[in-house]
């Protein structure tokens, strides 16, 4: 199974090369590292954990979580578990700090994409249940938008699940069959429209294997200066001292070349 963190970027379109317009929701998805590993024997199922965004700030718990399993004085904002079948060979491909990105994804993939909704606070069945609403004619008067009978008179209670007015959204809603358009550096391009606001996480699942590739190592740094005194070789000019007679020579030669200078000018007059 191929997954991924990410982030909902923005919607935009891509044009085919028949000119037909295509709906997409772009996905900041990765680099992700594998944070941990689930085993069979151990906890009853297979999972592999993913993190994204590192960060400093974390806390007591979860500092010592990554400093155990991954070597790590940081750690990642954001994780997520991603249960895994019995039979799926990329457990045992991935390992501890194995890096994923979007380059997993190809063209053509159909994949899910599970994230939270949008909040819209206390909404009213109308909008929440898309109820048509009662006539605004034939003796009805300020009951628009009124739910009218939750139950009848027999049962004397209202059952569990009637559509009534109440909080609609922030919940967890997953897409299924959406298609890879796109997919360039660590962006995938979706066809069509993808749960949550701008910036909220998603996690994309799809079916398939993928080939885990090595993470770069990284370069080496230029060793930085340690603090105390630093010796540095200053290099003095030396300036040849002229006799004082030589110097007497010089000046009267530049006063000679300035007297003929000054008689060349009168005698061109």
């Amino acid at each position: 199974m191929k997954f991924i963190i990410g982030h909902k970027k923005e919607m935009t379109q891509l044009f085919r090369e028949d000119g037909q317009v295509i709906p997409v929701t772009i996905v900041t998805a990765g680099p992700c590292f594998v944070t941990y590993k689930k085993d069979l024997e151990k906890d009853g199922y297979r999972s592999v954990q993913l993190g994204s965004s590192e960060t400093k700030r974390v806390n007591k718990p979860l500092a010592g979580f990554f400093k155990k399993f991954l070597q790590m004085d940081a750690g990642f904002k954001n994780l997520k578990e991603f249960r895994l079948k019995e039979d799926d060979g990329m457990y045992d491909k991935l390992n501890l700090g194995q890096q994923i990105d979007a380059s997993i994804f190809n063209l053509g993939d159909i994949v899910s994409v599970q994230g939270v909704s949008k909040g819209k606070g206390f909404q009213g069945v109308v909008k929440r249940h898309g109820f048509h609403g009662s006539p605004a004619s034939h003796g009805h008067k300020d009951q628009l938008r009124m739910p009218g009978s939750i139950g009848a008179t027999g049962p004397a209670h209202v059952f569990k699940g009637t559509k009534m007015g109440g909080h609609m959204g922030n919940q967890g809603v997953t897409v299924d069959g959406l298609e890879v358009v796109k997919v360039e550096d660590n962006l995938i391009y979706i066809k069509g429209a993808l749960p949550g606001a701008r910036h909220s996480l998603v996690y994309v699942t799809a079916k398939g294997d993928f080939e885990v590739v090595e993470k770069a190592a990284k370069k080496e740094e230029a060793p930085k200066p340690v603090a105390g005194k630093v010796e540095t070789e200053v290099k003095e000019e030396v300036k040849e001292e002229k006799p004082v007679e030589e110097l007497k020579k010089d000046d009267s030669k530049k006063a000679e070349v300035k007297a003929e200078e000054k008689e060349t000018a009168k005698e061109s007059k």
